[in-house]
């Protein structure tokens, strides 16, 4: 993803941020769900027909396409291991909690969608955030700097920046349709229409709310038995690609395709008009 941007950024001098975003987390949860992975920029039949099928409802298509998966898993060895993925585990169901065929593919099918719209998108609010609030971008910057330097960007250092959890949940919390009353209208937030991640950090006088569903005072994914089974792999997922975003380029305006925050409301709440910036590079790519 970052050396598709660098590319797109190197010809035309700005980046449209959404089909880069969308690409990699198509490509993220088809390993995730089906244990392969897909570079859409090559010319692959698979990989070409399930782009378009993301845009379709063509249901045929969909269980052709999702069935061939599941009988290559199933001519595979049936035990489970590290390196077994989402449709081993259903396959290995057994007695009452074996799912039908058809079951199966809808379930695998909506893991898809889901886990494909809604991790592209968030991140794309926030890298909107962080053009639009440069203060905000630059202290990020900073500790992306202090924690990372010149490395890769891994996991392991995602949990050691509290200022980019803050970040995405204030974004979270404007963003984030079930969230609105308590985000604006209620006593919970002051200047709630202003973008302020410092909110979220204890260490500069804010308040450490925790956003899996525990506190309703900022729950987007939900709460109790009705909490989306997807937050922790989608916060881990927007995260890191966000740390990496930053960690690479300096997103700037462009003066010709000004930050649209005019939200519609799909499948998820999403920015009317996609997010086009210029991504000044920072520093030397290691890894794609």
């Amino acid at each position: 993803m970052l050396r598709a941007i660098l590319s797109e950024q190197t010809l035309n001098g700005i980046v449209l941020l959404r089909k880069h975003l969308q690409a990699a987390a198509l490509n993220n949860i088809m390993g995730t769900v089906f244990g392969k992975r897909y570079d859409l920029t090559k010319c692959n039949a698979e990989a070409r027909e399930l782009q378009e099928m993301r845009c379709s409802t063509l249901v045929p298509r969909v269980k052709n396409l999702v069935k061939k998966i599941i009988e290559e898993h199933r001519n595979q060895s049936q035990k489970l291991s590290d390196s077994s993925d989402f449709i081993d585990v259903l396959l290995s169901l057994d007695g009452t909690d074996m799912l039908c065929e058809d079951d199966t593919v809808a379930v695998l099918w909506e893991m898809i969608f889901r886990g494909t719209d809604t991790t592209g998108l968030l991140t794309e609010w926030v890298m909107a955030e962080l053009v639009l609030n440069p203060d905000s971008q630059t202290q990020l910057h900073q500790e992306l700097d202090l924690v990372v330097g010149d490395k890769t960007v891994t996991d392991a250092d995602v949990a050691k920046l509290p200022y980019l959890q803050a970040v995405i949940k204030e974004t979270l919390r404007v963003h984030c349709t079930p969230t609105w009353f308590t985000s604006f209208l209620g006593k919970t937030f002051l200047v709630p229409l202003v973008f302020k991640p410092e909110r979220f950090m204890r260490s500069l006088g804010g308040v450490d709310v925790k956003v899996r569903g525990g506190d309703l005072r900022l729950a987007p994914f939900g709460a109790g038995r009705r909490v989306c089974p997807g937050k922790n792999l989608g916060l881990v997922t927007v995260s890191l690609w966000v740390a990496k975003l930053v960690h690479h380029f300096e997103w700037v305006r462009d003066p010709m395709n000004p930050v649209d925050l005019t939200e519609v409301l799909k499948l998820s709440s999403e920015m009317k008009n996609p997010l086009c910036a210029k991504a000044i590079p920072r520093r030397c790519l290691h890894t794609s």
